[in-house]
């Protein structure tokens, strides 16, 4: 395998490790309780703390050196799984898969940013939409197989086995880490030492937010984005093998099916030659679109149809975010403003998972949906309409 492969590699384990994870809790929540409501609550329980914490994560990215925090990201989510597993095994209950995932999704920002923050002087001279799209389609190929690794397993062991194997996941991640790092030896230089106070960062990021132009309005528009994502992956599991009554192999190859459609868009993003803000545009408003066949879809393959949509645009949405943030934010002050800026654009995503939290069933789940989709297809268009304008001006 090549340098860049084992990079890749890694990346992929990574992600095809926390794509189980986040596969397994709302089916087995919904599994277990029979309600469409109570999977909106672990939705709100699993994802909060994933956003929560980067304001944090970012600070210390800034301050310590970005390697060792993805190492140390890596082995403590191995160990959260298999204590996660022991303790579900020895205990019982639920609330174990809940912890673990809430644990792991903070380590998994830790690593996220700490990577952001690195990964364009770790590939020198290549242009950065190929670089972040290439990181995006290694995470993707997770994505795909994470589904249908964690639905097969689930048929021959109990959840709480499918938990422990996610370890040595993790654990095979951080050794490709380090074999990559070990054979090409990048020269990065560690954050300066600083004696400033804690919330000092905090300040500098809601004063790069406030007064960088365009920062603002990628967080307004990423809000859209999240609400309709939010409420999507919420009640996926519970309206495919609920509403429309469909197997958990089927619910397992329509995220597979998702992670195939958003890796072949990201493949054709690092070809082409498409300006970021019409990728930004175009990706918003098919993701607006798809929520709102998923409301409105009287059979599956519709269904599928605006689910492919929202989860396969959200990417290439994702890639116009990142392009505009290593563009726009000082580099000193990476770390710090994008954890920031990825709690503000991201805390809808489990406020859709407590809105879902009080719907009573799958009509009214649906409802939601349709309203949170046209008021962000309307928003967004707003919004890009402005954006348009300003730039004539200016011009």
């Amino acid at each position: 395998m090549g340098r860049d492969g084992l990079f890749y590699g890694a990346q992929f384990l990574a992600r095809l490790a926390d794509q189980i994870l986040l596969f397994l809790v709302p089916l087995i929540v919904f599994q277990m309780t029979g309600s469409i409501g109570w999977s909106g609550v672990a939705f709100f329980i699993e994802t909060l703390p994933r956003y929560i914490a980067f304001p944090i994560v970012g600070i210390l990215t800034d301050r310590l050196p970005a390697y060792p925090l993805i190492r140390w990201s890596q082995g403590l989510r191995a160990l959260a799984c298999l204590l996660g597993s022991l303790g579900a095994v020895a205990v019982g209950g639920i609330v174990w898969l809940l912890l673990l995932s809430a644990v792991c999704g903070v380590l998994t920002m830790q690593a996220w940013i700490a990577r952001e923050a690195i990964l364009p002087k770790l590939f020198p001279g290549k242009r950065l939409e190929t670089i972040l799209s290439s990181t995006q389609i290694a995470d993707q190929l997770g994505i795909v197989l994470g589904p249908m690794v964690a639905a097969g397993m689930l048929m021959v062991i109990p959840w709480e086995a499918a938990v422990a194997a996610t370890a040595a996941l993790f654990l095979l991640a951080d050794q490709a880490m380090l074999l990559w790092w070990r054979r090409v030896k990048p020269v990065l230089e560690d954050p300066k030492p600083t004696a400033e106070a804690w919330f000092r960062p905090l300040q500098t990021a809601f004063g790069h937010i406030w007064t960088v132009p365009g920062l603002k309005l990628t967080i307004f528009l990423a809000v859209g984005v999240n609400l309709v994502l939010g409420v999507t992956l919420a009640t996926t599991a519970a309206l495919v093998t609920g509403a429309f009554a469909q197997s958990e192999t089927v619910f397992g190859l329509l995220q597979a099916a998702g992670a195939v459609a958003t890796v072949a868009i990201l493949a054709w993003i690092a070809r082409s030659t498409l300006a970021v803000e019409r990728m930004g545009a175009l990706g918003y408003g098919l993701i607006a679109l798809g929520g709102v066949l998923t409301a409105l879809a009287p059979h599956p393959a519709l269904y599928a149809l605006g689910y492919l949509l929202v989860v396969g645009f959200d990417k290439m949405f994702a890639v116009y975010m990142r392009s505009l943030r290593q563009r726009l934010i000082p580099t000193q002050d990476f770390g710090k403003t994008t954890g920031v800026m990825v709690m503000l654009n991201n805390l809808s995503q489990p406020l859709a998972g407590a809105l879902v939290g009080f719907t009573q069933g799958p009509a009214e789940a649906r409802s939601l949906i349709l309203a949170i989709s046209i008021a962000a297809m309307i928003s967004g268009a707003l919004a890009f309409i402005a954006v348009r304008r300003a730039a004539a001006q200016k011009a």
